[in-house]
């Protein structure tokens, strides 16, 4: 089994850091700003040899009133999970009541716990130690997370008695001891969320308060992600994996993201362009909406830029239940008028709180999917093409038709469709759609958009005019001088 790190601590004591220098990603959103984190967040890092999860956490206080006692509990679960705990505190600020508190509960469930003494680039180990002494955790690990200063020492003894992978390639610091974090100004190569391994990555987005998190526990089936009626309770990209009927998903919780207008917090910016990385990363995205709002002008926003990025839809209409009839007829009737770009995409009409329709989302996840990842032989898009002429020939240009050869497959997810021939760069937009709508008709393609590409073919006698036409004089002379000779023949054979 891979064991499993969980970083607890009070607000503000560096957690999210030391989680981004461990995983070597910036997955954590990091600033000078007490209870930033709020769901857990996993991550797979590696060290000598030995591959861990690590989890971060919100912050511990203990006297947590609304969301910050949903962080509260967040940190505890992870707790419960972590076959190790590593328990930061702050060495600058010193040992505070909220210390002693998660301390204490600590030594209470038993867990296998190491006291770790963050920020001590600026204070004397030794006096560190001292100081948290008194909570009964043994001596405290010193490290500085910002710098990277004494990581390596803290994963042993948290990892030590753990066995090793395999055998592999270790980085060697700079004293001879192995160290595989990342150095002081280095730049982090991010690596956003699982691999392919995982699944269909689904990205859950909206704008703020749609009920993205309380979707995201209703289709895990447990209390995952904060859930809290306040707008902008999710601030990272929470990657979750998970098994449902013997298929793989990895379910991506994300920020809510407002009009560029309304957004005035660095931190709310950090989660917005974290949004905007998870709808790339995702296979698949399920676009929520609030139903009781309807369709506003910043749904078509966030929708257009999905379509940018070539991902595969799913669209949920959330809090369906309690809706008169008046007002759904109403709401359907707004979505075909204005929703008419997206045609393609499944509609839900959903209630994330009492379950009514989520489970028929999976079903739509997967038709996308598929959709979006099938491959085609170069002959079947090409005989496509060729009956689309033959329907509705393209327009002319300067007296000259449009010519359209044969079609291959360029990419998936989207499907992009490549279109060699003459003109292309002439070919109308309405043409375009033509060839979209058609091609999605005959291979029966729901829910992901399509690409259409030209390539114009390049004449081969282009520049070559004159060599062409004293060729053509060459061949002519000769012809007739044969034709002399000949004639010449046939006389000479009279006579």
């Amino acid at each position: 089994m891979v064991p499993v790190i969980a970083l607890v601590g009070r607000p503000n004591v560096g957690k999210s850091t030391l989680f981004n220098r461990l995983t070597k990603t910036r997955d954590a959103i990091v600033a000078e700003y007490a209870g930033l984190t709020r769901d857990r967040q996993y991550g797979e890092a590696k060290w000598q040899g030995r591959t861990y999860i690590v989890i971060d956490t919100g912050g511990i206080s203990g006297d947590e009133e609304g969301i910050d006692a949903k962080m509260a509990e967040q940190s505890l679960q992870a707790i419960e999970e972590a076959d190790a705990v590593l328990f930061m505190v702050d060495s600058r600020a010193g040992m505070t009541a909220a210390d002693q508190m998660i301390a204490e509960h600590l030594r209470k469930r038993n867990k296998r716990s190491f006291l770790v003494a963050n920020k001590v680039d600026t204070v004397d180990p030794d006096i560190a130690r001292a100081e948290f002494s008194p909570l009964g955790l043994g001596d405290a690990l010193p490290i500085a997370a910002a710098h990277g200063r004494g990581i390596s020492q803290m994963l042993e003894a948290a990892l030590g008695i753990f066995p090793k992978d395999n055998a592999e390639e270790v980085l060697e610091g700079e004293e001879g001891e192995a160290e595989e974090v990342v150095a002081e100004g280095q730049e982090a190569k991010r690596i956003p969320g699982p691999s392919e391994k995982d699944g269909i990555k689904i990205a859950i987005i909206g704008r703020p308060n749609v009920g993205k998190s309380t979707l995201v526990n209703r289709m895990l089936g447990e209390e995952r992600v904060i859930v809290y009626d306040q707008a902008g309770t999710t601030r990272d990209s929470i990657y979750i994996p998970f098994e449902r009927d013997e298929e793989k998903y990895t379910l991506i919780d994300t920020a809510g993201v407002r009009r560029r207008g309304k957004i005035f917090e660095a931190v709310e910016k950090f989660s917005v362009v974290k949004t905007l990385q998870a709808i790339q990363d995702a296979n698949v995205v399920i676009f929520v909406m609030d139903a009781r709002e309807g369709v506003v002008e910043h749904d078509l926003n966030l929708l257009g830029f999905v379509l940018e990025t070539g991902r595969a839809l799913v669209i949920a209409l959330n809090k369906w239940d309690g809706m008169e009839q008046g007002e759904k007829d109403y709401v359907k009737t707004e979505l075909e008028r204005r929703l008419m770009f997206v045609d393609w995409a499944d509609i839900h009409f959903i209630s994330a709180k009492h379950g009514t329709g989520v489970g028929h989302l999976y079903k739509s996840v997967q038709t996308a999917f598929k959709a979006a990842v099938t491959r085609w032989p170069t002959n079947r898009l090409t005989q496509i093409l060729e009956d689309c002429v033959q329907e509705h020939q393209p327009p002319t240009v300067n007296g000259r038709r449009i010519k359209l050869r044969y079609a291959h497959l360029g990419g998936a997810n989207p499907p992009l469709i490549v279109i060699h021939g003459n003109q292309v760069d002439a070919v109308p937009k309405t043409y375009t759609r033509y060839l979209e709508n058609t091609y999605r008709r005959v291979l029966k393609l729901v829910g992901t958009p399509i690409r259409i590409e030209y390539k114009g073919g390049e004449n081969p006698y282009e520049g070559k005019k004159n060599k062409l036409t004293e060729r053509q004089v060459n061949r002519k002379r000769r012809l007739m001088s044969h034709h002399k000779k000949a004639e010449k023949k046939r006389k000479d054979k009279k006579r």
